[in-house]
This record gives structure tokens, sequence and C-alpha cells, in this order.
């Protein structure tokens, strides 16, 4: 298009000069060797334009039969490349396709058309094609001499990781991936099995600076940089806890920045401070965690930040955050607890019930079970809640690649993969709902009991009437009396159990 419009501009200029000259008439004399020529001077433009015409026709004319040999060579040179070209492109989609043999002849092919030299995807080829023929040594040979290439360079050292990691020389994969590391830390493979590695050897540190790297080479979007970074930060600072608490809470506190309501981050941070007195500060960071996400390990931090507090101190920490997050599982069942450790079984009670009724988990049944240990030490009842528990949906934990852990870790033990580790329930450990689908309080209980002393003047004639068995022995009665369940509203069915309140034989009689 500018040429054209060039051609266009010069036409133009040229038709302009000539009008302008023919609307000025002149003469133009010349003499040569005595000879006089006259002519005007529009006729002497034109003499002089094509003059000018013939000059260029003819230098291009010479040009072109200079250069004609060269000209000659260099097509049949490109011609030659091209279908060189050709044979690589068809070799490499046939060692996609998994065709060593179609692979090996088009790289055979591609090498006496294009200089091996010139062009590294024929070295490419050629690995492709040792690997798919299991031919590993040849591939290594190849992937090495691709490292000393500065355009195959990084094509080279994913080979050799990749090749070392499937022989199992897992140290010098790892120096294969550091070395590319260092060099591109924008090749995602290199950065991520080199922090995978000084995670596991808690260097946090070196992978801190490497994932900054990484992020600066635009390698990692900022939301997943971020994410990555807070979990490193909170894996020092839990390191640091114990040595240097400063160190710790400034870490954890930098990861909170980063990540918002990271619970492991709050609970480390929160530790911190409480170390250094500053139980105000850790409070306020549990608190906006649990604001974030209620998690049963912020509220056992919270609980018990103070040592010195007793039960009640500890109860009223508890309804602190009820309050913060009310009508959530996690609340209610922090109360339970914590009511339970001071003795207000009513409390306990309520709030463990109102947490079944929320949401029926493994935990909420073992505490209604606790409560009834400690209160009335009914062995009936403390069996039937541990026997809802086993049917009740499993807790959550934290779990990565289907390892549980009883504790956050910054990285699975499986797979090495950072920020690994998930609050949620175990896939071996899902169960269903419980079989009723709803609970029982503790009052609806005991307001179908028999009333003690109806029961205990019962008169004989009701065991007398009772079925009798062919060898005279009273029959057993059915389990459930009055569609309550085996112990509902009643001491317990179970001959094992004494009620402290009877000692009778003919009461027991009537009760069972």
């Amino acid at each position: 298009m500018i040429r054209i419009i060039s051609y266009v501009l010069l036409i133009l200029v040229l038709g302009f000069g000539f009008s302008w000259l023919a609307d000025r008439p002149g003469d133009v004399e010349i003499v040569f060797q005595g000879q006089q020529i006259d002519m005007s001077l529009t006729v002497a433009a034109a003499i002089v334009a094509a003059l000018i015409a013939v000059v260029m026709i003819l230098w291009w004319l010479l040009r072109t039969l200079w250069t004609s040999p060269h000209s000659v060579r260099r097509y049949f040179r490109a011609r030659k490349r091209d279908r060189g070209y050709k044979a690589l492109s068809t070799g490499l989609i046939a060692a996609g396709a998994g065709n060593a043999q179609m692979a090996r002849r088009m790289s055979s092919r591609a090498k006496g058309l294009i200089s091996s030299s010139r062009e590294p995807l024929i070295l490419m080829l050629e690995a492709e094609a040792a690997l798919i023929e299991g031919k590993h040594d040849e591939a290594r040979r190849l992937f090495e001499q691709m490292v000393g290439d500065s355009e195959t360079r990084e094509y080279g050292l994913r080979g050799l990781y990749l090749e070392a990691s499937r022989a199992g020389a897992h140290e010098a994969a790892r120096q294969y991936a550091e070395k590319a590391a260092e060099e591109a830390p924008y090749l995602p493979w290199a950065a991520k099995a080199t922090l995978e590695h000084r995670c596991r050897n808690g260097e946090w540190d070196e992978a801190i600076h490497l994932l900054d790297r990484q992020r600066i080479a635009h390698g990692v979007r900022r939301a997943e940089a971020d994410r990555l970074k807070a979990v490193l930060l909170t894996a020092k600072a839990v390191d640091q806890l114990d040595g240097d608490p400063a160190g710790a809470r400034d870490n954890a506190i930098n990861a909170l920045k980063l990540a918002k309501g990271f619970v492991p981050a709050a609970v480390t941070a929160a530790r911190a401070l409480i170390r250094e007195d500053n139980l105000r500060k850790a409070a306020s960071v549990l608190e906006s965690a649990w604001k974030q996400e209620p998690h049963p390990e912020v509220a056992r931090v919270y609980a018990r930040a103070r040592p010195g507090d007793g039960a009640l101190d500890r109860l009223k920490r508890a309804e602190r955050l009820e309050h913060l997050k009310p009508n959530n599982v996690e609340s209610l069942l922090v109360v339970a607890e914590m009511a339970l450790e001071a003795h207000d079984f009513n409390k306990a009670r309520s709030k463990a019930e109102a947490a079944a009724r929320l949401s029926p988990s493994e935990r909420v049944f073992l505490l209604l079970a606790d409560i009834e240990d400690i209160e009335t030490g009914d062995q009936a009842r403390i069996r039937y809640w541990m026997a809802q528990a086993l049917k009740a949906p499993r807790d959550p934990a934290w779990v990565a690649d289907g390892q549980v852990s009883e504790s956050w870790r910054p990285f699975s033990p499986v797979s090495g993969r950072i920020d690994a580790f998930e609050w949620k329930v175990p896939y071996a450990q899902l169960s269903g709902p419980v079989e009723d689908g709803h609970v029982i309080s503790g009052a609806a209980m005991l307001a179908d009991l028999p009333p003690l002393a109806q029961t205990a003047a019962a008169p004989a004639e009701t065991v007398a009437q009772q079925p009798v068995t062919t060898a005279g022995e009273p029959a057993a009665r059915p389990a459930t009396v009055d569609g309550a369940g085996p112990f509902h509203g009643r001491p317990p069915d179970d001959p094992g159990v004494k009620d402290p309140n009877r000692t009778d034989e003919k009461v027991r009689l009537n009760l069972y």
C-alpha cells in the first residue's frame, strides 16, 4: 500500500512539473563541437527524464545479470530449507502422536536438508523419538547437548529433570530444577519443584526469595503468589514460635495481611502475642479470624488465652465468640465445652443439642456422651450417644492428598505440594446422617418418664399377668415402651447397670 501511494505521488509530481514548464515557455540552446541544438524547455525536460529512466533500466539489467548465480543458489537453498522444515513439522506431529518410526524417518530427512547446528528443533525431535522408543540414555545425551545451547538450554534442563525424576534420582532432579529456577524463575515447573524441595528442608527464607523472583518475572499470578507467600510466612512463624516469638509474630501478621482469615496464621500470631503477654492484641487477631471463618483451633486458643483463668472465665470468653458469630455450630460447641468444664450442665446440654440439630456430627455426640458421663454417669445413655457418634458424619480435619494430620502443615507429605492441606471431612471417613435425623433433648427424655412412685407401687398382678415361657419364667419385655427408645425417659434397659435409686428386686422386675 505504501509503495502504491508513493508511485501515485511521484506521477502527480512529474505531471505537475511538466504542466508548470508548459505554462512557462522557454528555449534551450546547446552548442556541442561547433553544432548548435535548439529546443524548447519542455522537450529538454522530457529528454532528461527519459535518459534517467534508461539509465535505471540498464542498471537493473546489469545488476540482475551480475547477481543471477547467487539468486539461483538462494532459490534452491530456500526450496531445500522449506522441504526440511516440512519434514521437521511432520516428524514433530508424529512424535506427539507416538509414532516413533515416522519421527525417526522425518528426523533423518530433516537432518539431510537442514543443518542440525542451525536448527535446534532437530535435536528436540530426536530426543522425543528416543523417549518414545525407550532409549533413555540417548535421550539424556541429547538433553545434555541441548543444555550447551542457549536457545535450547531450558528445554534440555527440563528433559534432564524429568528423566532424573523418572529414574528416582531425586537429588539430581533437584539440582536441575534449581539451576533452571536460578536462570529462569518464570519457568513454573522449575520454581514449583525448587519451592517444594526448600519447604521440605525448612529453608523458608530461600523459598520466599524464589517466590518473590517468580512474581517479579510474572511466572505466577498475584493472588496465587500472595497465598503461597502467606503459607511460607506462616510455616516460618511456626518454626520460630518457641525460640523467637517476636519474629513469629511479625511473620504471622504479615501472612494475615496477604491472606485475611488464614486460620493457621491467626493461631500462630495469637500464640506468639500470648507469649509476649499481649493478650488484647491476640484476642483481636483471633476475633477477626473467627468472623472470617469459625474454626475450633481459633476457639481453643481464644478460650484458653489466659492460663490463670478459671472455668467460668473461659465460659465467658466462649460466649463472647458466640456473640460474634451467633447460630453457628462452632460457636455453640465451644460454649458447650466450656460450660461442661464449668459444670454448668444445663447450658452445656442445651448448646450441644442445638449444635446437633444444626449439624449432627461425631464431635457433637461425643460431647453429649461426656456430659452424661460427668453429670449422671448413666452408662446406657453414654452408649447411646456413642452409637450416634459412630453413625454420624465425621468431623473435618486437616487433609491433603488423602492424608489426615492433627495439625496444619505447609505442604503435603505425599506430593510435596505447597498449601495442600484443607479443613474438610476426610474422604475415607465420610458417613451418612444419623438414622432418626433429629435429636431428642434431655428434657423431652425426662418428660416421658413414668412417675417413680407409681412404678414402685405397681400391683404384683402386673408381674403375674406377664407372658411366661414354657419353663414358667416371665418372658422378656420388648426393648421399647410407649414408643420411646430403649432408655429415653426412664432408667437404662441394661441389666448390667444398676439404678442407684432402686434396689428392690420387685421394682427391677417391673422395669424389665
